[in-house]
Order: C-alpha cells, then structure tokens, then sequence
C-alpha cells in the first residue's frame, strides 16, 4: 500500500481478470495538462491548475512535489502562449509557475545584453525545455506568428503593425514579470534566498524597459532603491531613450561624479534636454563644491568660464581659500588656461592673483599692469571718453576746490559710473600701489597721450624718482597743489592710501581691490608712513622752485606753500628763490615765522645748556666727598738693594704721605694743606694760599 504522502495517483477500483489485474487510476494534474495543451485547450488547463493551486495553498503544510508538479504546469502553459504571442497570459503563468527570470530574458537579446552568455546554463525542467519555443528571439516569435501578405510579411503595412503592437505587448509583459519578482522578493526571504543570483539581472532589465517604455515613475523609484543595477549595462540604454535625470541618479548612486558633471555639461550647452532636470548648472557648482575636488574644479571650472564668467571664477578662487599654497608656476598655468577659454575671465583671475592671493611673482604683476594699460588706451581712442577726461582736467583746474581736494579725488566723485571710470581708476591705483612691474615700459607707453593722462604720468614719473617731472606735471599740468604736497610729504606718492581705499570702497566693481596690500588699514589708530624729514625738505625745496620758475608763478599758490611747509623749509634757501620783483608781503609771514622759529630755538638752546652746566655742578657736589675717601693707592717695585730691608708687601699709601695735618680737623677733611701750597674746601675750586 503507498505511503499516505506519495503523490502517485491511488486506485479505488481494481479490475481481476483471467490472467491480469486491472487498476481503474485517475488522470495525473501532469497528464491532464499535457493532453489538455495538446488539444490547444488552454484556458480549460489554466483553470485546472488554478483549482490545483487553490487547495493547495489551503491545506496548512504545502506538499513540496505536489507544488513542483504546479508550478511544472503553469511554465508549460506560460510557454505555449508565448509561442502563440499570448503574452499577457504568458506572464501571469510565467510568474505562478516561478520560471527563472534569466530563461524569459534570454529571448529578449537586446535587453539581455552580456548580463550573461549562450553558453551559461540553468535548470528546467525537462518536460519545459522540450517544448520551448526555437526561436532565438521573441521578435523571431512575432514574425513567425505573422500572416502572410503580399507583397510579403515583413514589409507588408498590415503586419508591420501587427508586429509593433505585438512587440509593445511582448516587452511590457516582461516588465509586469520582472516587477512582480522584484517585488515578491522583498517580503518573501525564502524566495529572495533562492534566486539572489537573478537580481542583477531583473533589475537591470526592468531599468531598461522603464527606460524604453518611458515608465519614468517605475524608472525613478527603482534607481531610488536599494537595487542591484549593472551601470554599464543601464547606462547606454538610458542615453539612448533621453532619461537624462535617471542617469543623473544612476552616477549618483555608483559615484560617477566625472560622469555625473559630463551630463550636467551637455544639458547646459544644450546638446541634451531633460525636463526633470530644471538646472544642471546649478547641481554642477553645488556638488564641485562639495567635494572639493582640486583636479575636477580645475577642468570644469575652465569650462563654466566660457558659460557663466562669474560663477566659474567663484569656483576656481574657492579653492585657494585653503592653508595649502599653490606654486607659482601653478597660478601661472591655470590663468592661461583659464585666458585661452575666455580672455574677460581670465583678467578678472589674473586681477584675484594680484590683489585678493598677493601674489609675490613680478611677471604677474607686469602682465597685470599691462593688461590696465591695454583697457585705459583703448577708452582713450574713444573720442567721448577722452573728450569727457579733458573735460574734467579743465573743470578741475577751473574750480576754487583745486587747493583742497586732489585731481584724483574729484574725478573719482563727479564722473559717472561707467566701465570707463573703473577702468582710469584701477590703472592709477594699481600704478600706484604696486612696486614690481617695468615702470620704464608702462611710461614709454603712456607718455605719447601725456596731455590726457596727466595723473598716470605723474605716478610713474614718482616710481622713476624724477621727483621734478612729476611735479611739474602736478602743479604746471593738471594743477594740483594739493596732490604735489601730499607727494612731497609721502616721498613721492601722488594718491595717499586712505583716498585710494576710499575710493575702492565707494566705486561699483572695485569692493575686492581694497584686499590689496597697499590698503591695508593702520592699526590701533597708527598713523601712515610717512617720507623721512631730509627727503621730504628736498621734495618741498623742489616744489618751491617749479612754482616760482613757471611761466606765470603764483604768489598767492606759493606763499600758501610757504605758509604750511615753514617748518621744512629753511628761510636761507628760499630767500634766493623768491623772484626780486615779488612784493614783500609775499613772504612776509614765512619769515616773520622762519625768524621767530630761530629765535626760539637759539633761546631754547641757551636755557637746555645753562641747565646741563648746574646740572654738572651738582653732580661734581655729590661725588667730591667719594672721590677724597677713595683716595689713590700706588704700588712700586724697590730697588734690589733695600729689597732685605723692606716686606714684600710694603704699600705706600699716597695720601698719608704727602698730606700734612694742620690741625684736629684734619679728619673731618676741613683746612687740608698739599704739597703744592694750596688748600681745598668741599665747597671751593682749588686756590693758591703762598
């Protein structure tokens, strides 16, 4: 009798004959289905097997080869409609009869791709393997499946169609499968267990008919999860079908971030188009940004200065905000690359070396020089800049405000803000302020448009030490008596740095120039350097000499010399400079001042040397009593003769033996008598008593 658990059909009819037993056995679920399908009964097999399914699940221990005979059955059955382009039926049977996904995929050769091989092998069930399709492909199924039209099936307009609905079926039944395995292995770990060796193969293929169905919901939440996609497998795919955001996530997740930023490039140029991706450029900044990437900020940095200038720049000074300090030949090397993509650009770094990094390298701050130069020459070809330049040097040496407020100073507050402005500006600043450039060659080049920039001049003629050019420039030219005294004062400076700084910090576009080292701020309320007192008395005697040797000298420009520079200016080198023809009252005060200051000092001498005298006097009462106790002791060798007679260590003491005693006060040092004749009080100079 069989075992109560085998899953061998039981007879309940047994049939005795003559010479034989015969047993009256039911159909097996296997047999059934088998003769049913070949019969092209399908749909009556699919309700045996569901009815089959059904009890089963509803004992309360599931017979293990009872299930494998089902699920034997419906691949049977999923296979026979996949042959007959059944595919929606195909996939349902496919899914209750738990095929391995990896025999489905294998007939569809485009999405399979080299996720595995002809030659990989896997287990099916006999019976199922037999019976399965020829076909290489399911596009092979399809066209087989066809009717034939003339002119024939391939080309015919009927069929073409055909073959499209038919294809659209066969991929979206593939993806409904693979999404309902992907699904039932994250709350089945029995089934996760089993086939953990397909993951990578339905999530990859599910990814790619996301991708080419444009199933961007399905497409995102997949890549969202935790999956087990092959990147370059997906990653053709996605391109291909214009998923640019999915493969944006796709880089994400593997950290391809060279990747990543290559497609963020094509949909800025515009090469690619992504609705789900509304700025790329701003996604590029913000993850260089994050991570910091010296190499990558540096290549993509000098590409988004060809894009967006500032924020490309933004990008490249961020780097050097670190304690690491890059080479020389580093900044150098970069700029170039950076002047080759865009030469505006690659003026504004060039401008962030010199002034924001203070650069130390003299070939920088010569090419930077040369490039303010370049920009100041061009607005001077401009007929309405220079004619509006000449108007402000007329109106200024017009104006009663010439005394007390520079040339610089006052086209920096009446001219309009323009690129022109910024340009005049940042030349006399930087001409200014910098020491390591060729003041030869910027002044050969200046000098032929002299009578235009007249300040310019004046501030390499200062770098050059020809202290009389520049202030002829000053006082003859741009008639500026104010910045020729603050010149002499400074030891050649023509803008001090308290105006340039306040003129970088109230002039649109040039907030960074006040970084440079030239305007830094004294510190504790330190005042500013200042030029030492004998070059600054030779300044000033040179200033005196170009106002009163002009064509047309001014008494009133010079006496108000005169009268705020008396104290740097000797009376006795002026006199002989002051033309004879000049009226009295000229200089009257200087004079009067000069004298009186003279005066003063020849009386403060006196008073300083009568004090040092009694302050000697004092010091000689303090120190006599001292000296006398002290005394004078002398040491002698004797002859050899009374050597015998003597001690060796025989002293004679000076005192004791030339003074003579005159009386019981002679310890107390009062009425001393020397040899000599003379007597000394403490109070007294030695005097004669013989």
């Amino acid at each position: 009798m069989p075992h109560s658990t085998s899953t061998f059909p039981r007879s309940g009819v047994l049939v005795l004959g003559e010479h034989s037993v015969h047993s009256l056995v039911p159909s097996t679920l296997i047999s059934q289905a088998e003769s049913l399908l070949d019969s092209h009964r399908i749909e009556d097999v699919v309700d045996i097997a569901d009815q089959q399914r059904k009890k089963l699940h509803s004992n309360i221990s599931v017979d293990e080869d009872e299930a494998e005979e089902l699920r034997y059955v419906y691949q049977r059955i999923g296979f026979q409609c996949f042959a007959e382009t059944l595919f929606e039926d195909a996939g349902q049977n496919f899914f209750e009869g738990d095929l391995d996904p990896r025999l489905l995929v294998s007939y569809y050769p485009d999405l399979r791709g080299s996720l595995f091989t002809t030659q990989d092998s896997i287990n099916v069930f006999a019976g199922v393997a037999e019976r399965m399709p020829l076909e290489f492909s399911v596009d092979d199924i399809i066209r087989n499946y066809s009717p034939h039209l003339s002119p024939n099936t391939r080309t015919a307009t009927p069929t073409v169609e055909l073959r499209k609905i038919l294809e659209v079926a066969a991929r979206e039944m593939l993806q409904v499968f693979l999404d309902k395995c992907r699904h039932r292995r994250k709350i089945e770990s029995e089934y996760a267990n089993k086939w953990k060796d397909t993951f990578a193969v339905v999530d990859t293929v599910l990814a790619k008919l996301y991708a080419q169905l444009e199933k961007k919901k399905g497409l995102y939440s997949l890549l969202q999860e935790s999956n087990h996609l092959v990147v370059d497998e997906i990653e053709p795919v996605l391109r291909q079908a214009g998923q640019y955001n999915a493969l944006c996530m796709l880089y994400r997740q593997s950290k391809g971030d060279k990747e990543l930023l290559e497609v963020w490039a094509k949909l800025v140029e515009g090469e690619w188009t992504d609705e789900d991706i509304t700025d790329p450029l701003s996604d590029m900044i913000a993850l260089l940004t994050e991570k910091k990437d010296r190499q990558l900020i540096q290549q993509w940095g000098i590409w988004l200065t060809k894009i967006d200038p500032e924020q490309g720049l933004k990008l490249l000074t961020s780097q050097n905000t670190s304690k690491r300090r890059e080479k020389l030949e580093d900044d150098s090397a970069l700029l170039k690359l950076i002047s080759e993509a865009n030469p505006a650009a690659g003026s504004q770094y060039l401008e962030h070396l010199v002034l924001q990094k203070r650069s130390p390298s003299r070939a920088l701050h010569e090419q930077f020089a040369a490039a303010l130069v370049d920009q100041l020459l061009s607005y001077v070809s401009q007929d309405s800049v220079s004619k509006l330049w000449r108007a402000k040097a007329s109106s200024f040496a017009s104006s009663r405000s010439e005394s007390t407020v520079s040339f610089f100073s006052y086209f920096v507050s009446t001219t309009p803000d323009s690129d022109h402005k910024r340009t005049r500006i940042k030349t006399a600043l930087f001409l200014q302020g910098s020491a390591m450039y060729d003041f030869q060659s910027i002044r050969d080049r200046l000098s032929p448009h002299q009578k235009l920039l007249q300040l310019e001049m004046a501030i390499i003629e200062g770098k050059l030490g020809n202290h009389r050019p520049a202030l002829s420039i000053l006082i003859h030219d741009l008639h500026d008596s104010n910045s020729a005294e603050v010149y002499c004062t400074l030891g050649g400076e023509v803008i001090p740095s308290k105006v340039a700084l306040y003129a970088a910090e109230n002039t649109a576009g040039l907030q960074l120039w006040t970084s440079a080292t030239w305007f830094v701020k004294p510190s504790n309320g330190a005042k500013p350097t200042v030029a030492d007192e004998e070059l600054k008395r030779s300044l000033l005697k040179i200033l005196l000499e170009v106002y009163v040797t002009a064509q047309d000298p001014s008494r009133s420009r010079t006496a108000r010399l005169l009268d705020s520079q008396a104290v740097n200016l000797d009376a006795v080198d002026v006199i002989p400079l002051v033309p004879p023809d000049w009226p009295l009252n000229t200089t009257s005060s200087f004079l009067a001042r000069s004298f009186r200051r003279t005066l003063h000092q020849r009386h403060e001498g006196q008073i300083i040397k009568t004090i040092s005298a009694a302050q000697n006097l004092e010091v000689k009462e303090k120190t006599w009593l001292i000296l006398r106790e002290e005394g004078m002791v002398v040491e002698e060798p004797l002859e050899d003769d009374d050597q015998d007679d003597l001690d060796s260590g025989y002293v004679v003491d000076e005192k004791s033996a030339l003074q003579v005693t005159l009386g019981p006060a002679a310890d107390s040092g009062q009425g001393e008598k020397f040899l000599n004749g003379g007597h000394q009080h403490p109070w007294d100079d030695t005097v004669d008593i013989g």
